[in-house]
């Protein structure tokens, strides 16, 4: 009988438990807004088009009998070491929603549905089907840094000083971004901020051993300070049904910039440009760029 009421009482524990997880799961999907970035009728370094999807018609609980969206993989990421194998092939047996090896395949959004073998975008449909230009099925994890300081002008004397932030301009779209990147497998967020800072706003990869010892001397204690914005989903125009983009992004602030002045900004890796930009209304930025960069300023504004 003490047996019998204890089970029932550890099932339903267990059974509240796994229902205030889903209820907070939904909850976290539903406060988001929608994705457009990621609808936009031509999918980003091909000529495949999207299917149209309605802004009445993202979400995955909403009917859409004539959805029919294309599936493409770009063959540029085939076969490549930093990117998944096809569903189904020999040897390739994902653990989803968990920490696969060194490969982490869980998502800031909570847990993802398995559909047929597929993982499902946790924001709704995108009008197409497949891994796009994107290495890992599901969650493809990035991290963004947001190097700030003031911008302080003798007109500005009596007024609001200007939030500024480091920004690249892509290579693949012209736009200006943050300068950020993949995590790669292992590898701990914050260091890949970092890493990626360096790589495409300093040109990390160009440089000397020396020039590198004496960057790493001089900004070692700046980039340990780091406060996390925002972690989760982006809405990223090469997000597809079954692949999408998540990232940490990290605000590094120079206060009174004496650190960040002596940076020399040079484009490296996948960018073409580098500049400190203003974080204005009008700001124009890649995929939820703009988003991160305006959670920063409200932090340094409140």
């Amino acid at each position: 009988m003490i047996t019998s009421c204890l089970f029932f009482k550890l099932f339903t524990l267990k059974y509240f438990i796994s229902v205030i997880l889903e209820i907070l799961m939904l909850k976290n999907i539903l406060a988001m807004p929608l994705h457009f970035k990621c609808r936009s009728p031509l999918y980003p370094r091909s000529t495949v088009q999207r299917f149209p999807v309605p802004d009445d018609k993202v979400a995955w609980n909403t009917e859409f009998i004539e959805y029919k969206p294309p599936t493409y993989t770009s063959p540029s990421i085939q076969g490549q070491p930093w990117a998944d194998p096809e569903i189904g092939s020999a040897n390739f047996s994902p653990k989803w929603n968990s920490l696969d090896g060194k490969v982490n395949r869980e998502s800031y959004m909570g847990l993802y549905n398995i559909v047929n073998g597929y993982p499902l975008n946790p924001v709704g449909r995108t009008g197409i089907c497949g891994r796009g230009v994107l290495g890992r099925w599901g969650p493809n994890h990035a991290a963004d840094p947001v190097v700030t300081r003031w911008k302080h002008t003798e007109k500005d004397i009596n007024k609001k000083p200007i939030l500024q932030f480091i920004a690249i301009k892509r290579r693949d779209t012209g736009e200006w971004a943050l300068p950020g990147g993949m995590v790669d497998p292992g590898e701990k967020v914050a260091a890949t901020a970092i890493r990626e800072f360096q790589e495409e706003a300093l040109n990390s990869l160009e440089a000397s051993e020396c020039e590198k010892q004496m960057r790493k001397e001089k900004f070692d204690n700046f980039f340990s300070n780091g406060i996390e914005i925002y972690s989760g989903y982006v809405d990223d125009p090469r997000n597809t049904d079954n692949a999408w983009m998540e990232t940490v992004a990290y605000n590094f602030h120079d206060e009174d910039g004496s650190i960040v002045s002596s940076l020399n900004l040079q484009a490296g890796d996948d960018a073409v440009g580098v500049q400190w930009v203003d974080i204005t209304s009008d700001i124009n930025l890649y995929a939820s760029h703009k988003d991160i960069v305006n959670r920063v300023l409200s932090k340094h504004m409140s």
